[in-house]
């Protein structure tokens, strides 16, 4: 009866532990913006922004790009969905934009309220966060 037991106990824990997993691995993205900019904005123009190749929304406006911390799974499934690179890929890349002075890395931001915060001030800057963090402050132009 005790080894029933503890099988049901170790399938309930089992259970809830690949639940809580499955929600954090597949937790969306959304890109957000200040909530008066008007640029409409497609997969591939995100991806020019956080590469350095674009500096300016759809609009004509100045962008200034929001990062995440290296390491984090936010950051990690960002740079896949959007630029096709991972961590080291984007190093390497932003290593060589600075030591040839062509470029300047997005400034990192750690949490999702600091950069909705950043966002919600400034109508120039593009971050990105969790979609469950998403507020009236910000306005989302995509989600991955």
């Amino acid at each position: 009866m005790k080894s029933t037991l503890n099988k049901g106990i170790k399938s309930a824990l089992l259970g809830a532990l690949l639940t809580f997993s499955a929600g954090t691995v597949f937790a969306e993205i959304a890109v957000i913006v200040n909530p008066a900019n008007d640029s409409s904005l497609q997969a591939d123009e995100i991806a020019k922004l956080y590469l350095g190749k674009s500096k300016k929304f759809s609009n004509g406006q100045s962008a200034i790009a929001l990062d995440r911390s290296e390491g984090s799974e936010l950051r990690i499934k960002f740079l896949e969905s959007t630029v096709g690179k991972d961590e080291s890929q984007m190093k390497s890349y932003w290593s060589r934009l600075i030591f040839t002075g062509k470029g300047i890395p997005p400034k990192v931001v750690e949490t999702d309220a600091e950069v909705k915060d950043l966002v919600s001030r400034n109508p120039d800057t593009i971050g990105y966060i969790d979609a469950g963090a998403v507020d009236d402050t910000v306005k989302v132009v995509a989600t991955f």
